[in-house]
């Protein structure tokens, strides 16, 4: 099946993406200054294994209770959906690449 762009289901992943990740943790591994010594090479991580399992934490959470919302109460989902919307008005939308096997979204 080809995959085409769903305006309405491109804003919600936005939205999701910036409630759940963009104005989690990241944030403030991103408000610092750059390493000198390290920046712009990839071979180097530039976050510890603990500031990553805080991130994806803080990510799971924020969508669990976002699609919680969905799910119960919808008036505050769409209310959280707008306020998302709005940090990402410019954002890019997503690339439309089908995954490689039906089974797995991310191979």
């Amino acid at each position: 099946m080809k995959m085409t762009l769903d305006r309405d289901l491109s804003m919600e992943a936005k939205a999701l993406v910036a409630l759940a990740f963009r104005n989690g943790p990241i944030e403030d591994l991103h408000a610092g200054r750059p390493c000198p010594a390290c920046s712009g090479q990839p071979a180097i991580s530039h976050i510890t294994d603990e500031e990553m399992k805080g991130l994806m934490k803080s990510a799971v959470d924020a969508l669990y209770r976002l699609l919680w919302l969905r799910e119960h109460d919808k008036r505050s989902y769409d209310e959280n959906l707008a306020l998302g919307r709005r940090y990402t008005i410019d954002w890019d939308d997503p690339a439309l690449k089908m995954p490689a096997s039906e089974s797995s979204p991310f191979k």
